[in-house]
């Protein structure tokens, strides 16, 4: 298999870039996931049914927790004074350990629940459906502040904080920083080792969810080496530390207003030797591996906050009346309300069928974790938009909670991986196989523009004698060349009555993989900067894996209902599936098309003319990077007044009220 880094006309830049990347990833695991076989025109239909399933005994766990936690939601969790004081009260995180939810997925043995990754986000989905912020706190916590202690701790370290983690701490994770954001390589935090093996962290987090509140942080910071080439390591600090100065405890925001984002300096913090996680040098390695988690707790919250603005929404236009009927009488009002069901069912079929994959320790995992988000925050988010413009201006009156959701539901498809972020992602990793096969039969077999014909042709004899590389070269050659595209991808496994819809699902798959090919050999090396067209192709993937999770979990559920049509939920659920079957055949062919028939050239002169202009105005207008390597320091001044400040705690101690103040016992 041939290497992208070495195709010819690379920039550096490009190169340094999949390098970083291919050490990122680690090796590629010895089996290609669902996603990847999609690439390459497969569907590897053992990954999607049957749909995943929780044991019973677990699932009456959960159903426990669930029905506890669904009492204080109901009874006593104040989700509209959240919003409106900005803060999280210290009375409900104590709540939350009390019930069981903030250690919910610890190890028994440590003094946690002990429950699977599915169990789990239904009990993010049930709290998002009443808060996004406690979703938000919750999630932090779990998904990616103390699991990189529960997946990398050892022993020792396990026994140390996890029991405190399961029933006291609130944990925070310091990825992100001024300059760093989805850029995680690009980490400026430093850490340099004493002689006796400690590590001195210098640096500055940005964004730490918790951080002010937290017993516990899960630092990211590189080895400050000669040759500014240190890798990055995970080292566990604690708020008490000397030189750990939280100056800013939060920042007023448009959504998740309770949850608290602080930004914390390090200076000259000593950290002992013992609280590092995993080995040195693997810190994106364990940032990665926590992010799998994060991005299914995200989209679990995205979907209770969508499912309550569907069911709001919904009973809104039937009981709201214009013109003398419901508004649910309009067509357009009643292509809103499918519209809601269809996404909102495609999203549970996709968070679900991502955590079955975790939960039963699939190994090639990342891209799907990634597809779960960007399809649970985009389309979670179209379910809430549509909710309210049919409740129109009563949906933007902060009683009804629709409005506090809208502007929570936001910022999912901002965090964890912006989604642009995400699509050259998903594009790039999850065909990063199958190009690599493409490239390795170009070299051995076509010839390069600066190749001596001489070379070429014993090149190319020698290597059409090769049977392995042929079997290859010949049907890509047909397909690339000839367009003949290759044997329709079958599901086997479904329903009879939902087979009609597997066979347009292995349509669309058998096409993308075509698109793929013939767009990677059109555009070559400019394929690695060409975004629109990456996030096109990376687009239609995600719909087809949410094409095959829905039909996997339809096809679980009629089997569970075996025929009965008098369950309105399960008919609901069943017209909603196959309504979004029609409306992503219909996306991705649209995103097939605008491979071929697209505003790309005109985008370009468009954009360059607006930056033009924007450039020839000046910086003092305009609110600036803090640490823009070209205009720092030349913006406007940002104006705090009316704004709610959280200042920072004084240097050696964390100041504040006693209802956000944990307590904590001795480390």
């Amino acid at each position: 298999m041939a290497d992208l880094k070495n195709l010819k006309g690379i920039s550096e830049a490009d190169k340094k870039l999949l390098a970083e990347a291919e050490e990122w990833l680690g090796a590629e695991p010895s089996r290609m996931g669902p996603v990847k076989n999609l690439f390459w025109g497969n569907i590897k239909e053992e990954f999607y049914f049957p749909y995943p399933a929780t044991d019973a005994r677990e699932s009456a766990e959960c159903d426990q927790l669930l029905a506890r936690l669904d009492e204080y939601l109901r009874n006593e969790h104040p989700a509209v004074l959240i919003d409106q004081e900005q803060e999280i009260p210290r009375w409900v995180i104590d709540r939350l350990f009390e019930v069981g939810v903030l250690g919910m997925t610890i190890p028994k043995e440590y003094g946690g629940l002990g429950l699977g990754i599915t169990s789990y986000n239904r009990v993010l989905e049930r709290i998002g459906f009443s808060c996004g912020s406690t979703a938000v706190m919750v999630s932090a916590h779990q998904s990616i502040g103390c699991k990189a202690v529960m997946l990398f701790g050892n022993d020792e370290q396990k026994k140390k904080w996890l029991p405190l983690l399961a029933k006291e701490w609130l944990s925070a994770f310091c990825l992100s920083e001024p300059n760093v954001g989805c850029d995680a390589g690009g980490c400026e935090t430093t850490f340099t080792k004493t002689p006796d093996g400690d590590y001195i962290i210098n640096g500055e987090k940005k964004w730490a969810t918790s951080g002010a509140l937290s017993g516990l942080f899960t630092v990211m910071a590189r080895e400050q080496t000669a040759d500014g080439k240190g890798k990055i390591s995970a080292l566990v600090c604690h708020p008490e530390m000397e030189g750990v100065d939280i100056f800013q405890k939060n920042r007023s925001k448009c959504g998740i207003r309770g949850t608290w984002q602080a930004r914390i300096r390090f200076t000259n913090v000593r950290v002992p030797k013992v609280n590092l996680l995993g080995k040195e040098g693997r810190g994106l390695q364990i940032a990665l591996s926590c992010l799998n988690y994060g991005r299914c707790t995200l989209s679990a919250g995205m979907l209770g906050g969508a499912r309550k603005v569907r069911d709001q929404a919904t009973k809104w236009a039937m009981t709201r009346f214009q013109f003398g009927k419901p508004l649910s009488d309009q067509e357009l009002v009643r292509q809103r309300i499918a519209r809601m069901a269809a996404y909102d069912y495609a999203v549970d079929a996709v968070l679900y069928a991502t955590t079955g994959m975790l939960d039963r320790h699939d190994e090639d995992i990342q891209v799907e974790t990634a597809m779960c988000k960007v399809f649970c925050s985009e389309y979670g988010w179209r379910v809430v938009n549509d909710g309210m413009q049919i409740m129109g201006g009563e949906s933007y009156m902060s009683e009804n909670e629709v409005e506090r959701i809208f502007r929570d539901s936001r910022i999912n498809l901002i965090v964890e991986g912006a989604n642009e972020v995400m699509q050259s992602y998903i594009f790039g990793y999850g065909g990063k196989q199958l190009a690599e096969q493409m490239l390795g039969v170009k070299e051995a077999l076509l010839k390069d523009s600066d190749e001596p014909l001489g070379a070429y042709l014993a090149k190319a004899i020698k290597n059409s004698l090769n049977m392995r590389l042929m079997k290859l070269a010949i049907p890509l050659g047909m397909e690339v060349y000839l367009g003949i595209r290759r044997k329709l991808p079958k599901i086997t496994g479904c329903l009879p009555e939902l087979q009609p819809v597997a066979d347009r699902l292995g349509s669309a798959v058998r096409e993308h993989t075509y698109l793929f090919k013939v767009l990677s050999k059109k555009w070559d090396v400019k394929m690695l900067e060409r975004q629109a067209i990456q996030a096109r192709l990376a687009d239609a993937a995600i719909l087809m894996h949410a094409w095959a999770c829905t039909l996997a979990k339809l096809d679980a559920d009629i089997r569970a209902h075996k025929g009965n049509g008098a369950d309105l939920e399960h008919a609901r659920d069943k017209a909603a599936a196959f309504h979004f079957f029609d409306l992503a055949e219909l996306e991705i062919l649209e995103r097939f098309r605008a491979c071929y028939e697209n505003p790309d050239p005109s985008m370009f002169t468009a954009a360059d003319a607006a930056m033009k202009y924007t450039a020839s105005l000046p910086n003092s207008l305009f609110v600036i990077p803090e640490r823009s390597p070209t205009a720092k320091g030349t913006g406007k001044p940002v104006k705090q007044d009316g704004i709610k400040q959280f200042p920072g705690d004084p240097a050696g101690g964390r100041s504040g009220s006693s209802s956000t103040q944990p307590t904590h016992a001795a480390r």
